[in-house]
């Protein structure tokens, strides 16, 4: 049988992508790229690049070899080894939108600062969502200090889920205590670089700027081997040129930037073409997510990236409502079905509210279905039988139904894929019957269903121990 066709979405020609490339290297040799991190600066021009005053000139060689040892696929594993992810190639894996310091209260329709029990329930909630292949360190906890927040958020995520993880550094000294937990989880240093638990997110600031912090966090990242994933975030005639291609050939110099440190500080690391742009509405002074022209960045940028073969990320399928409603489900729905489309790797954004800073567990249990929808779309239409229709049409007509068919049988599940009780296939008189339920309130009852189920098995108790030792001391 012929393999099916994979639905593709494409922004930019070819000649485009190239272009932008070109002009992005162009940028990094004549404007150059402000880098705060000392150790940084020094591998930059130990390789040649040129250092003017407070920035740093990268020139296009230096551009070109980095990009020859940068690996074209990153593959991370739950917290007992197995379950890999893929990131690259035409691979496409959903995950929660990150550090949310706001959650959505269903019981008491508002918007409240999250906690520590916030952060566990989504651990505990996104282990059992099929759609999600990773999980994130999904909020920030307002409950505990903020300079202990980054190691608060990833132990528990830890120890409430199984899933791979997604996860980032807002305090200067978090980042090694954050890997000493992930090496004690894992079983040593080698374990850990096998099969990494997690990756870091690391954020150039617009317009091509590396901070002390997260350029700090890229070289420690490629030191160890940790999956880094770059988020550069051009805000469109704020923080970067007003048009689409202006966007993302800015965030092309920016995440090129990224990738010469990371591979000067170690050649090969593991490392992602990632984002999280947006359309400025100078109306509201807001930075839509769930635009239709953010989503077009982030699928040009995608395709960029695609291009230097690279593996790729997005904040996508998330919305800028502030309760699971209509809006909700359209900007997200449409955010995961062109995230997959495009074939973003790793989109983060499912169960985001509020231009990223609410999480909602209603949410995300609503968009596990708009992401698992996705993925069955990008599978294609797969030709099961050589003869696609005429025997069958004979074979129902004789037997004037298809429902008994034995074709059917063999099919149907395969065919399909069938959502849960929080999607409503029912007809109106049964809806009626059943309480007239919301997809909201559907979701809200999921959401209780699921986590009144037994959660992760407990970490062994020596590893307790040792996290306990680490949150505690640091």
């Amino acid at each position: 049988m012929t393999q099916p066709v994979r639905p593709t979405l494409q922004f930019l020609s070819d000649e485009t992508v190239r272009d932008i490339v070109a002009e992005a290297k162009r940028i990094l040799d004549e404007v150059g790229v402000f880098v705060e991190h000392r150790k940084a600066v020094d591998l930059l021009a130990g390789a040649g690049a040129r250092v003017e005053g407070d920035r740093v000139h990268i020139g296009p060689d230096l551009v070109d070899q980095a990009l020859k040892t940068a690996p074209s696929e990153v593959v991370l594993y739950d917290r007992d080894g197995g379950s890999p992810v893929h990131v690259g190639g035409q691979h496409v894996a959903f995950d929660p939108g990150s550090a949310a310091i706001k959650v959505y209260d269903h019981d008491k329709g508002l918007l409240r600062p999250s906690t520590t029990e916030d952060c566990a329930l989504f651990s505990r909630l996104t282990d059992q969502l099929d759609a999600m292949a990773l999980q994130s360190t999904c909020v920030v906890p307002s409950d505990v200090p903020l300079e202990r927040a980054d190691r608060v958020r990833l132990d528990i995520v830890l120890r409430n889920g199984r899933k791979a993880v997604i996860t980032g550094t807002f305090a200067g000294d978090s980042f090694d205590l954050m890997r000493r937990m992930l090496v004690c989880v894992r079983g040593s240093e080698e374990a850990l670089r096998e099969k990494p638990l997690a990756l870091f997110d690391c954020c150039p600031s617009p317009p091509l700027e590396w901070s002390e912090l997260t350029c700090s966090a890229l070289v420690q990242c490629a030191e160890h081997g940790i999956p880094a994933e770059m988020v550069s975030m051009p805000l469109t005639g704020a923080t970067s040129p007003v048009t689409i291609l202006g966007a993302v050939t800015q965030h092309a110099a920016e995440s090129l930037s990224g990738v010469v440190i990371h591979q000067l500080a170690g050649a090969g690391a593991p490392i992602i073409w990632g984002g999280s742009p947006a359309a400025f509405d100078m109306r509201q002074g807001t930075t839509p997510m769930g635009a239709v022209e953010t989503m077009m960045i982030d699928a040009a940028y995608a395709q960029v990236g695609k291009h230097l073969a690279l593996p790729t990320h997005a904040y996508m399928a998330m919305s800028d409502a502030k309760t699971p409603d209509y809006q909700a489900g359209l900007e997200t729905g449409y955010g995961a079905i062109m995230a997959a489309l495009a074939g973003i790797n790793m989109v983060s954004g499912p169960g985001m509210l509020d231009f990223e800073s609410t999480q909602s567990l209603e949410k995300l249990v609503l968009d596990n279905e708009a992401c698992a929808m996705a993925l069955r779309a990008i599978r294609g239409v797969e030709r099961r039988d050589e003869v696609m229709a005429l025997d069958l049409i004979r074979e129902g007509i004789a037997a004037e139904q298809f429902l008994k068919l034995g074709h059917t049988r063999k099919w149907y599940r395969q065919e399909f894929y069938f959502p849960g009780p929080v999607i409503d296939r029912t007809v109106g008189e049964v809806w009626m019957n059943q309480g007239k339920r919301t997809s909201a309130e559907r979701a809200h009852d999921q959401v209780e269903k699921l986590l009144a189920k037994e959660g992760a098995p407990p970490l062994p108790d020596d590893v307790v121990k040792e996290l306990d030792e680490l949150v505690a001391g640091g």
